[in-house]
């Protein structure tokens, strides 16, 4: 039997390792405690040896691979400081029939997250497109009963079409429609198709929510998106990585200019919310 269909509790953790994790978990969100929970962490990930890990996270099962890719790795040990305050305004927002689109889903940390919290009436679209990545995705899915999750393999772009995906072989959850500075990089050509599009064939009538972490193509995702659909398509609530820098266009005023107002800004995601 794969790894894939083996019931959950088949690599748990052991009971040293289970000890670190709930440490490292237990950690207080300051300087010092980050500290500590990486330093130690780190040693943990090395005693693994590459095997996986069924534990936990977000009220849901999951299936991790904490060795090349750090949202496995932050899910495992420190998810108390996983987009805390982004996470927070999700649930402030929560409803029992909410429509949420998470595009870079990688292994499903935020799909998941919803899932466990909105019920059986929602609709949720996961968005990977690196093959492995979303079989991890997919594996974590099958480990949990929620339903309402449904992840589809394909990079979102400015047009249908293949485009080049951008990877770095030590964070597989670091990829992009746009060149990822790494010496360790790869590329490969995947499968794009258009938020508009998305929308579209899932029949969504409204976006109550969306989180886009595509390593500075989000512009290239929401300016035609914006263009295209109409206002009762634009969604109510976005969270997305901050690519200043990268961007081709700045997404702050963009987004200002259509009625957005700026919830928070971290040294890692923008939120924005319209009325």
């Amino acid at each position: 039997m794969s790894i894939d269909h083996t019931p959950f509790g088949a690599f748990a953790p052991s009971a040293m390792a289970r000890a670190a994790i709930e440490l490292t978990r237990a950690m207080p969100d300051s300087w010092l405690g980050r500290r500590l929970a990486f330093a130690l962490r780190q040693c943990v990930v090395t005693a693994m040896r590459g095997r996986p890990v069924d534990f936990e996270a977000f009220g849901a099962n999951m299936r991790l691979f904490p060795y090349d890719n750090m949202c496995e790795k932050r899910l495992l040990f420190t998810p108390q400081y996983f987009d805390r305050r982004e996470r927070s305004m999700l649930v402030e927002r929560m409803r029992p029939d909410l429509r949420f689109i998470d595009i870079g889903a990688n292994v499903g940390a935020y799909s998941l997250f919803v899932a466990a919290l909105a019920g059986g009436a929602a609709r949720i679209l996961a968005i990977e497109p690196q093959p492995d990545i979303f079989e991890r995705l997919v594996a974590n899915m099958r480990l949990n009963p929620f339903g309402t999750i449904k992840a589809v393999q394909c990079a979102v772009a400015d047009k249908p079409g293949d485009f080049t995906l951008f990877l770095d072989t030590r964070n597989r959850g670091e990829s992009s429609m746009r060149a990822v500075r790494s010496p360790n990089g790869l590329s490969m050509k995947v499968p794009a198709t258009t938020l508009m599009q998305l929308v579209a064939d899932e029949k969504f009538e409204r976006i109550d929510a969306i989180k886009l972490d595509v390593e500075g193509a989000e512009d290239l995702i929401l300016e035609p998106f914006f263009h295209d659909a109409a206002e009762a398509l634009w969604p109510s609530l976005i969270i997305m990585e901050d690519g200043v820098g990268r961007w081709h266009t700045d997404m702050e005023p963009f987004l200002k200019a259509r009625g957005y107002r700026q919830l928070l800004r971290t040294h890692v995601n923008y939120v924005f919310e319209r009325p």
